[in-house]
C-alpha cells in the first residue's frame, strides 16, 4: 500500500511536514495545501517558504494548484518543474463557500465542458505528471459519471477520489458505491480518500476494496500522527514520541513565525485534532484554548501530557 498525507490549508505546511517525517516515517507522498496562482504570476512569500526545495528535501512533494484557468495552471506549473518537481496536483476537492463561488475546487465540478476544455489543453501542453484530487460531484453523486468519462480522456499519475459532493463539506458518510463504481471504471489508477481515522477504519476499508493501492489520510493523520505505524504495526501512539513531535513543530513556529499570538493560532488549529488522541482531555484544551501567551500554553501542554495518558484504541469518528 502507497500512504499519502492530504494537504490541510494552514496546517500542513512545510514545519509540519518535515517534524511528521522525522518522527513518523512512512507517507510515500506529501501534498501541499493549494497554491493559488494570481495575475501577477508571482508565488506570494508564504507560498514560496513552503515549496521551497531546501525546506523539503527528504521528503516526497507534491504541489496542489487551485485554478479554473489552464494558462494559470501552466505557468504555476512550469515555476515548480524550474524547483525540481515532476508533478502537479489539480484540486477539484475544496468545498469551501468562496472557492466553490469561483468555480474552483470542486466549484469547478460543475462547469463540465470548461472543465474538459482545461485538462485538454494542461495535459498536452505540460511534460509532467499531472494528478487530481477530487470529489464525485458538486449537488448529486449521479454527476460523478460524467465527470468520469472526462477523466479517462486525460492520462492522469492518478485520480484521488474523496467521494462526497461539495455539498456534504465533511458530513455524511462517503460514498462508497460511487467509489466501487470508479475503481471500475477509470482509466486512471485510483486513490482513495475520506474518513479513514483509525486502524479499524483502514481494515474495513481495505477488506471492502482489496484491489486498492493507494490511500491518502487526512484528518485521521493530524489526530494520530503515528496511525501509519499503528496500520503497519500495530504498534500504539507513544506519549514520548508525540510530546517531541509537538515540540519540533512549536518550535518551529517560533522560529518562522512572528508574534507569539501567531503562534499560538496556528498550535491551536493543531490541538483540536491532536486533543483526541487523549483520555480526558477537555479541562486541558479549554486553557490550552484560552492561553494568550506562550508561558501560559506552555504549562497548559505540559499539565496535558503530565497528567494524562494516551488512548490506546479509539472508536471510528466523525471529524
Amino acid at each position: 500500500m502507497r500512504y499519502y498525507f492530504a494537504p490541510m490549508e494552514g496546517i500542513t505546511g512545510y514545519i509540519y511536514r518535515n517534524a511528521h517525517h522525522k518522527f513518523y516515517p512512512g507517507v510515500d507522498k506529501y501534498f501541499t495545501p493549494f497554491l493559488v496562482p494570481n495575475q501577477n504570476r508571482r508565488f506570494s512569500y508564504r507560498e514560496m517558504q513552503d515549496i521551497m526545495p531546501e525546506h523539503n528535501n527528504q521528503i516526497h512533494l507534491v504541489p496542489q494548484i487551485l485554478t479554473n484557468q489552464a494558462d494559470a495552471f501552466i505557468w504555476t506549473a512550469l515555476e515548480l518543474k524550474q524547483l525540481g518537481y515532476d508533478e502537479v496536483n489539480l484540486n477539484l476537492g475544496c468545498p469551501s463557500g468562496t472557492v466553490v463561488s469561483k468555480r474552483k475546487g470542486s466549484g469547478f465540478l460543475a462547469f463540465r465542458d470548461e472543465l474538459d476544455q482545461f485538462l485538454d489543453k494542461v495535459c498536452s501542453e505540460l511534460e509532467m505528471k499531472i494528478s487530481i484530487k477530487t470529489r464525485i460531484g458538486k449537488d448529486s453523486p449521479k454527476e460523478f459519471y460524467e465527470l468520469i468519462e472526462i477523466f479517462n480522456k486525460y492520462h492522469l499519475e492518478e485520480l484521488i477520489i474523496h467521494p462526497r459532493i461539495q455539498k456534504d463539506y465533511y458530513k455524511n458518510t462517503p460514498n462508497l458505491e460511487v467509489f466501487g463504481d470508479a475503481l471500475a471504471i477509470s482509466g486512471n489508477p485510483v486513490c482513495y480518500n475520506g474518513d479513514l481515522f483509525t486502524v479499524q477504519d483502514y481494515e474495513n476499508f481495505v477488506e471492502q476494496f482489496p484491489d486498492i493501492h493507494m490511500i491518502m489520510l487526512g484528518r485521521g493523520l493530524l489526530m494520530n500522527p503515528g496511525l501509519l505505524n499503528g496500520i503497519e504495526t500495530h504498534t500504539v501512539l507513544g506519549k514520548v514520541s508525540f510530546r517531541q513531535f509537538h515540540d519540533t513543530i512549536y518550535h518551529g513556529y517560533q522560529e518562522t513565525i512572528s508574534g507569539g499570538k501567531n503562534v499560538l493560532f496556528k498550535m491551536k488549529e493543531l490541538w483540536f485534532y491532536m486533543g483526541r488522541m487523549f483520555t480526558n482531555p477537555d479541562k486541558y484544551l479549554k486553557k490550552i484554548k484560552k492561553s494568550e501567551k506562550l508561558t501560559d500554553y506552555e504549562i497548559a501542554v505540559s499539565n496535558l501530557f503530565r497528567e494524562q495518558d494516551l488512548i490506546e484504541h479509539i472508536p471510528s469518528i466523525s471529524l
